[in-house]
């Protein structure tokens, strides 16, 4: 059975620490008094040892006292029984056989160390994370798990591997989801897959961001090739696209304004000048043709 945290209000210490003063201070003036009644041979011994008990019954009171800072809990156990969380700031007492243990209740960060996982196509990438969590069920962080600070490390390292290999690095067919394209996706797919592992620690996962990404360097150069080729290819397929956008354009306006007659041999050919022209990498240069297509 899970066990879940239980706020516990402590006493006032200062109010606490006040009165053992005024008894620590009454129990003192009456112990010399009795000492004063024994070397006048008026006192008991009865007396000086019940004063002593007294005085170190008080001292053990005081150890009852402890600090609760801000966003910060105090988990109580009673001979290994959890008996409540304090989290309300200031000095506290509470029965001094009751152990303390303190858990920072505030935001906490860390970066995972650069994770060498195959993405989806199986190729080796670098990958690392920031996760950004807090405590906010201090039973559970104490109690669930051995050491909880330890296990939001090992568990958002083990999701960031289980996500990176669930898709791709980057896209190559329209409408894919990859890493390098949908950082704010895979980010919250992150950050939900880490908040679901923690859980049951009493962890929650404010944020979880991607921090690195790239191709491991053995195959590093051979994809920056392959991303290469194809921006080139992309790029031409625009450029052809609107190239013979802008031939169709000119043949129609040729056509409607009655500038030339063109049959569909003299068409080919503006065609595919034009086309050079349009794709070429180079400057065109220009021929003078004085001859007809037909020869002559």
């Amino acid at each position: 059975m899970a066990i879940t945290e239980k706020q516990r209000k402590a006493p006032n210490g200062i109010l606490v620490l006040v009165i053992l003063l005024v008894f620590l201070g009454l129990t003192i003036w009456s112990f010399v008094g009795t000492i004063q009644d024994l070397n006048r041979h008026d006192g008991s011994l009865v007396s000086l040892v019940g004063h002593l008990l007294v005085f170190a019954f008080l001292c053990f009171l005081m150890a009852g006292l402890f600090t609760v800072n801000p966003n910060e809990g105090k988990v109580l156990q009673l001979f290994g029984r959890y008996t409540g969380t304090v989290r309300h700031p200031g000095l506290r007492w509470a029965n001094p056989f009751y152990t303390k243990r303190r858990v920072s209740l505030r935001v906490r960060n860390f970066e995972t160390g650069k994770l060498k996982v195959n993405d989806q196509r199986g190729n080796p990438i670098e990958i690392a994370a920031v996760v950004v969590w807090k405590v906010t069920d201090t039973a559970e962080a104490v109690f669930e798990v051995d050491d909880f600070e330890n296990y939001v490390h090992v568990q958002s390292e083990a999701a960031l591997r289980s996500l990176a290999t669930a898709y791709p690095y980057d896209v190559f067919d329209e409408g894919e989801v990859s890493l390098v394209s949908h950082g704010m996706e895979i980010s919250e797919r992150l950050r939900v897959e880490i908040h679901n592992r923690l859980e049951k620690a009493g962890v929650k996962v404010v944020e979880a961001r991607m921090s690195h990404l790239a191709y491991s360097p053995e195959i590093a150069g051979a994809m920056l090739q392959r991303q290469q080729a194809a921006a080139v290819i992309a790029a031409r397929k625009k450029i052809v696209e609107g190239a013979v956008g802008m031939v169709d354009n000119a043949i129609e306006l040729l056509s409607q304004q009655k500038v030339l007659e063109l049959d569909e041999e003299r068409k080919a050919a503006m065609v595919s000048n034009l086309l050079v022209v349009l794709c070429s990498d180079t400057r065109p240069q220009p021929v003078v043709n004085a001859g007809t297509l037909y020869g002559g």
